[in-house]
Formats: structure tokens, C-alpha cells, sequence
């Protein structure tokens, strides 16, 4: 039995663990088998996170983030969650490979994954021209000619935004109005740098290396016309990664975890929930991050809490899981 559980190897859950790890809580954090790291692994240059002037890849502020929980004495295992019980005091993780674990506290760290337009060249040219964050990377596309997709809030606030630093952003957007909000739209029917695209879908992304242009389909009489742009900003909405938890946790009206005021406390008692998985606004690395401390002192405060005797037991089966972890010298 572990004192604390972590779910999720993104900003917030590595930033929970660091924080858990030092506090001596001796954290297992399970990270996926296949999408360990979380969206930062998808990115290649990261400018915006503090403390690298110079900026960082995705993949290797993740990596860094990762060896400094396991220095301080984290676990990670790369696997899969496949069901949870979060009710009662001691909570149970079940993984993949048939695993089971126990912990007396839990912090929900899965993110939240962008939707995406389902074309083959999306993947191929993430990070090279295609995005789904305008804060994250608007920065390099100075002087270019971009595009957003899209038709909500979201949209029009990627597309104003971007107009910083692009010389044109259009919006493709497929019907002939907008579900956003008046003010929203007005803000970017009133900016001389955004034109909109009506009744139009991406159909083919195009760029050998870096993103050149895309195809568009008329919606209406399925023509389909060539736009020569830098990048490509895909702002259709994000999901929360809430599966798991569905009928244990609250939720909002977003679909993300519901937490109480500006703590990470769930609605279960020893169940915390951090980063994007509860953020429906920001979705930044840093506030994810942030996200993350707060919920590894919550936990750290509950376990405090609970009756000593039930704390030793699970800090006992932790260090026996240490000990049966460490290679046999020969």
C-alpha cells in the first residue's frame, strides 16, 4: 500500500510527485505505457516555460521532470490504469498487466487531450507548422501567413491572439456563422489581419518538413480550393481525460473533475485532481505544473490527518515494494 497514488505523467503529475517525493510521502506514479509525458512529448520547442532562456524541447522538459521525481524517490511505472475504486479509505489502481495497487491517497493528473480533425497528415506535421496552442507556439510564426479552424470561442481567441505576430490569420470555419460569443466575434470580425474562410473544412494538410498549405472542401458544392499558409491552428475543443473516474467523480459543466474553490480536494475524501483534468481555460504547462504542487500539499495534509497507525502501515509496504524493486547484486 503507497501513501500516495499519482495518475498521470504530464506538467502536473511529475510536479506532484516532486513535491510528494520530497515530503517523504514515497509516491508510485503511473505514467501510460504509450502516452507517458502527456501532449509536451507531441511538442518540439518549448520557450514559454520559466527557467529556460533559451527554450526547451517538449520531450526533454518532460524527461528532466521525470529523473528529478525519481531522484527524490518516485516510482514510475509505464502502464496503463484500466479501472479505480476511489471510495472507502484505502483506494485500489488497477493496471494493465493485472497489477493492483493500493494507496490511502490519489492525485488525477490524466490532462486532457486537443480533438483533433482526424487527417493523416495531422500527426506527421504536429510541431512542424500544426498546432493546437496559440500561446504555446504563436511566437514562431512572426511575419507568416496562418490559419485557424474553428468556430467557438476558443477560435476566435487563438485567431485575435495570433495576430501579434502573423501578418494574416484566416479562420476556416464550416458553416456560415459562428458559435461564439458576440463579443468574441466582434473583436475578430473587427481585426484588419483576420479574413474568415465560410463553409469550409480541411480536407488535406500539405508540406514536406514544415506545413505549406492545406486543401479546403466547400462545404456547399464540394469544391476544393488550395491555401498556401505557415501554419495551422486547430481549435475545435478539448476532452478531459475523465474516463476512468466517470460515476466516482464530480464534474463540471465542461466535463472537467470538480474541485473545491482553489484547492485540488475532489468531492471523495483522499482523491485529488490537478493540472488539465480540471482546468477548462488556461491548459498551459506552468499552470499545470502549479496545479500540480497544490495538490501534492493537499495530499500531503490529508495523509497527516488520517490515524498514525494506518499512515506506518502504508509507509511499511512501501519501503517492502522498494526493497523487492532493487536489482539482486551478483
Amino acid at each position: 500500500m503507497r501513501q500516495v497514488i499519482i495518475i498521470g505523467s504530464g506538467p502536473a503529475g511529475y510536479t506532484a510527485a516532486i513535491y510528494a517525493a520530497r515530503a517523504n510521502l514515497a509516491p508510485l506514479l503511473i505514467a501510460s505505457s504509450v502516452e507517458a509525458g502527456g501532449e509536451l512529448m507531441k511538442t518540439t520547442e518549448v520557450d514559454n516555460f520559466p527557467g529556460f532562456p533559451a527554450g526547451i524541447q517538449g520531450p526533454d522538459l518532460m524527461l528532466a521532470m521525470q529523473a528529478q521525481a525519481e531522484r527524490f524517490g518516485t516510482e514510475v511505472v509505464l502502464d496503463d490504469v484500466v479501472s479505480l475504486d476511489l471510495t472507502g479509505q484505502v483506494k485500489t489502481v488497477t493496471l494493465g498487466n493485472g497489477d493492483v495497487h493500493e494507496g490511502l491517497s490519489v492525485i488525477f493528473a490524466t490532462g486532457s487531450a486537443y480533438r483533433k480533425l482526424g487527417l493523416e497528415d495531422e500527426e506527421r506535421l504536429s510541431g512542424q507548422g500544426v498546432s493546437w496552442c496559440a500561446t504555446c507556439d504563436g511566437f514562431f510564426f512572426r511575419k507568416k501567413t496562418i490559419a485557424v479552424v474553428g468556430g467557438g470561442d476558443s477560435a476566435m481567441e487563438e485567431a485575435t491572439f495570433l495576430t501579434r505576430f502573423a501578418d494574416k490569420v484566416y479562420v476556416i470555419h464550416r458553416k456560415d456563422s459562428l458559435r461564439a460569443s458576440k463579443v468574441m466575434q466582434d473583436r475578430a470580425f473587427s481585426d484588419p489581419k483576420i479574413e474568415f474562410l465560410w463553409n469550409k473544412e480541411v480536407a488535406h494538410i500539405y508540406g514536406e518538413g514544415l506545413v505549406n498549405g492545406v486543401g479546403l472542401i466547400d462545404t456547399v458544392d464540394g469544391s476544393e480550393t488550395t491555401l498556401n499558409l505557415s501554419g495551422l491552428f486547430i481549435a475545435i475543443g478539448a476532452d478531459p481525460r475523465t474516463h476512468l473516474v466517470h460515476g466516482q467523480l464530480d464534474l463540471t459543466i465542461e466535463g472537467t473533475i470538480a474541485v473545491q474553490g482553489r484547492t485540488s480536494r475532489t468531492n471523495l475524501t483522499g482523491v485529488f485532481a490537478a493540472g488539465d483534468v480540471i482546468d477548462p481555460t488556461y491548459r498551459q504547462a506552468v499552470t499545470a505544473a502549479a496545479s500540480g504542487t497544490v495538490a501534492a500539499l493537499d495530499a500531503e495534509h490529508y495523509l497527516a490527518s488520517l490515524p498514525k497507525d494506518l499512515v506506518d502501515s502504508a509507509v511499511q509496504a512501501s519501503m517492502v515494494t522498494d526493497t523487492a524493486a532493487e536489482p539482486v547484486a551478483v
